[in-house]
């Protein structure tokens, strides 16, 4: 049996490997290229290791503006506190982006 759970999800949506699949999907997806390989790069990078509040962490900052993000990952913008902390770090190092040639 599929329980309804909000916002359109079901319980069997909710599991993990779901969830990573929604976050893959909405991070190389973005809308411009540039969004795409900085924040789809470092969901590849990063994800596996991944546990419970780091996921919320990037669900969370999938919702910002791709300007925002990229502002904060560039360093042109403050990053606000909520988002502050070492998974930011990580994506502040730009080291995760390949762009194929």
């Amino acid at each position: 049996m599929v329980q309804r759970i909000g916002h359109g999800m079901t319980e069997t949506d909710s599991t993990p490997q779901h969830r990573l699949a929604r976050m893959k999907f909405r991070a190389w997806h973005r809308g411009t290229r540039e969004a795409d390989y900085m924040i789809g790069c470092y969901f590849d990078t990063y994800s596996a290791d991944w546990d419970e509040a780091a996921m919320v962490w990037f669900e969370r900052l999938l919702d910002e503006d791709d300007v925002e993000i990229m502002a904060w990952a560039l360093g042109t913008q403050d990053v606000p506190a909520a988002y502050a902390g070492p998974q930011m770090d990580a994506m502040r190092r730009l080291d995760y982006v390949t762009i194929p040639r």
